[in-house]
């Protein structure tokens, strides 16, 4: 599955952030902006982006740490992460963001090494979401928080129907006029396997997150799940 979720998003990497945009109906750079402040990352930290596709966070996060500060940017699809290194060379003053290909259950990094970290839209493509968490506590120092923003199914039954409706009748046609309808008829299952936000704030605790609590955006339709490390 690994192999395959890779393939799909090395395939959209050309069209990503626009796709995004109308996924989210123009708002996932407000809900980025919250997940960058959640993290409260702070100037001259060290920060962490996983699945950072093609770099929103990474960059956000690179503008809060400053000249002082580093951001690792980690994602498995070469393609995207190309996509966001050159997005990172066109700015100036040139933030400070190491790309490194990687996967989130198997992170190439040091325990206790960030200061805060985000992931967006990626911890419901993983292929072992208590893994991923595992992971993330481990290479976050003490005291540090994540912040992980993500796509959700409702819980009100006429706005799960909204949200199936929109993405059958507007998300799926889009991408199939692009070519790459495969490559997003894997958004309502995976919506569908995703844990609601009680079940991830204990997977969450399970792998040894002191705070975890999970605010629903939309709705419900998108949620934030904000962890801290003691």
């Amino acid at each position: 599955m690994t192999n395959e979720i890779q393939s799909i998003f090395n395939r959209i990497a050309p069209v990503y952030d626009q796709l995004n945009d109308w996924l989210s109906l123009g708002q996932h750079r407000i809900w980025k902006e919250m997940a960058v402040k959640w993290s409260a990352v702070k100037p001259g930290d060290t920060a962490l982006d996983l699945c950072c596709g093609s770099g929103d966070l990474a960059l956000r996060l690179a503008r809060r740490v400053g000249a002082t500060g580093q951001v690792y940017g980690v994602d498995f699809s070469p393609n995207l992460l190309e996509t966001a290194s050159l997005r990172s060379q066109k700015q100036y003053p040139q933030p400070a963001i190491a790309w490194v290909e990687a996967d989130v259950l198997n992170l190439p990094f040091e325990d206790n090494q960030f200061d805060a970290a985000t992931m967006g839209y990626g911890l419901r493509n993983v292929k072992d979401i208590p893994r991923s968490l595992q992971e993330l506590h481990r290479v976050l120092k003490p005291g540090a928080k994540a912040a992980i923003l993500d796509f959700h199914r409702p819980s009100n039954p006429q706005l799960r129907a909204f949200q199936q409706l929109y993405l059958d009748s507007f998300v799926v046609p889009v991408a199939n006029y692009l070519g790459l309808k495969e490559e997003y008829a894997y958004i309502s299952p995976s919506l569908d396997r995703f844990p609601i936000g009680k079940e991830q704030i204990e997977l969450a605790h399970q792998v040894g997150f002191a705070i975890a609590t999970h605010y629903p955006i939309v709705n419900g339709m998108m949620g934030m799940l904000v962890v801290s490390k003691f």
